[in-house]
């Protein structure tokens, strides 16, 4: 609590802090370990909770005016299975609005500051978390990957991040984008406590009905590990060239040869599809969004303008929606909307829905041969604030290594590979549907090689946001 006071200003992850709750919850875990009780592994750790997992009694906004005021009345169950397992809730950290963004800049509250160069993006959606944790003011966090939101962020702030198996951990109580492609996940500094907050959110949940009712791969076993010898692993052919940073390209050429010493087979894999990705998700996601958002109505929860009953329900609803939705959510709404309207739905979100299939069909064929596949998790390390907000197209490319392994549904995770240029790069790992603790295996074989390489974290690197020459 201190740490954050102390840093977060200049840093902004947090939009709320639960001082006097959390500070209650870890006193509680004390008291249980004093008297003799046995405790899970993360009992009494510290997690920052993304701003679109519902937590009883504390506003959750997902960062929009819409729901500025609201408090749920129930918990998410991933926020839950934390409490459940003695972890302690800090608070809610920002993101882009209702998680529509790369760069947490479209934020209602203001946007969230890299704190590696607080003129730099953290990433988006979830940048808030992953800012959290570059910046210690926490070593867990909660974090939810539609097109790459915890992945991405992870990547330009040195953390780790993974994405579990599309149905592997609970959508249950976490406000909606994209219900087809959203999937919460864990986010840490190392991989091992990664693992652990994903063995501990992971599971079958009856009250989501995509949830996949099988048991939780054994990522922590796979952490502990770390070992890639006999493994396949392939390089996606697809996913470098034009638009990639030489020295992203150069950090992500180093971890596939510090791959091959440590005695994985490496091959490069097409999957000629993925130059899709990006237009084809650009249809479906905005098309769920314009569905799941149309129950922000102003009339039954949120923001309510213009009530005075002199107007129609119509006019309500019109002066609400323009106020308590930001340009981004109001830009993929009204692309949704078009998507599916009458005349265009084949051409459009038929036409997409086809491609995610030539996608999976890529990556089904893909593991025949390989074990799991790398990537770059990004073309390009952070980019400064303000840099790409009137360049959609610009900011939707930062997703462009992500996107493919949510429109299939299988893990993937982000690791710290390396700088450029002085700011961090991330190794994406991909395993199939439910074999994420592959992505761990190859996540812990890198992590703990350039430990050893470098004699220190990558972390250790981060200037002190709360000093003032930290830009």
């Amino acid at each position: 609590m201190d740490r954050i006071e102390q840093v977060d200003g200049p840093v902004h992850a947090f939009l709320a802090v639960d001082r006097e709750r959390a500070i209650e919850s870890a006193r509680r875990v004390d008291e249980r370990i004093a008297a003799g009780e046995k405790l899970g592994p993360l009992a009494g750790v510290p997690i920052a909770v993304k701003d679109l997992f519902c937590y009883r009694g504390m506003p959750t906004t997902a960062a929009s005016r819409m729901l500025e005021k609201w408090v749920p009345p129930y918990n998410s169950t991933v926020v839950q299975r934390c409490l459940d397992a003695g972890l302690v809730v800090l608070g809610k950290t920002n993101l882009d609005e209702f998680a529509m963004g790369s760069s947490t800049e479209t934020s209602a509250f203001g946007p969230t500051h890299n704190p590696w160069d607080l003129d730099r993006v953290p990433g988006g959606s979830g940048g808030g978390s992953a800012a959290a944790l570059a910046a210690h003011e926490a070593p867990l966090a909660l974090g939810t990957d539609t097109g790459g939101s915890i992945r991405q962020p992870a990547a330009v702030t040195g953390t780790v991040g993974v994405k579990p198996t599309y149905g592997g951990t609970s959508r249950h109580g976490v406000i909606a984008m994209a219900s087809s492609l959203d999937q919460p996940g864990p986010c840490a500094r190392t991989v091992l406590d990664t693992a652990l907050l994903h063995e501990v959110i992971g599971g079958h949940d009856p009250m989501d009905q995509t949830s996949i009712d099988q048991p939780v791969p054994a990522t922590t076993e796979a952490a502990r590990i770390g070992e890639v010898r006999g493994m396949r692993i392939g390089v996606v052919k697809e996913l470098s060239g034009e638009g990639y940073q030489p020295g992203v390209e150069a950090r992500f050429t180093e971890t596939v040869e510090l791959l091959t010493r440590l005695g994985a087979e490496v091959v490069e894999v097409s999957c000629p599809n993925f130059e899709y990705a990006l237009p084809a998700y650009y249809l479906i996601q905005p098309a769920e969004v314009s569905s799941n958002l149309a129950r922000y109505d102003a009339m039954r929860y949120g923001l309510r303008l213009d009530d005075d009953g002199d107007h129609s329900a119509e006019q309500v609803m019109r002066a609400t929606r323009g106020a308590g939705f930001g340009e981004e959510a109001k830009r993929r709404i009204i692309l949704g909307t078009y998507a599916l309207s009458a005349g265009y739905f084949d051409a459009y979100y038929g036409s997409a829905q086809k491609i995610r299939t030539l996608i999976q069909r890529d990556f089904a064929q893909a593991w025949r041969s390989c074990d799991a596949l790398v990537a770059p998790t990004t073309p390009t390390v952070a980019f400064t604030l303000g840099e790409r907000t009137d360049d959609p197209m610009a900011m939707y490319r930062a997703d462009l290594c992500t996107i493919p392994a949510n429109m299939a549904g299988v893990a993937a995770g982000s690791f710290p590979c390396g700088l450029a240029d002085g700011l961090p790069v991330g190794l994406q790992v991909m395993a199939p549907v439910m074999a994420d603790d592959r992505v761990y295996r190859v996540g812990a074989a890198v992590e703990h090689a350039l430990k050893e390489s470098w004699g220190h974290s990558l972390l250790s690197e981060v200037p002190d946001p709360a000093k003032e020459d930290a830009r």
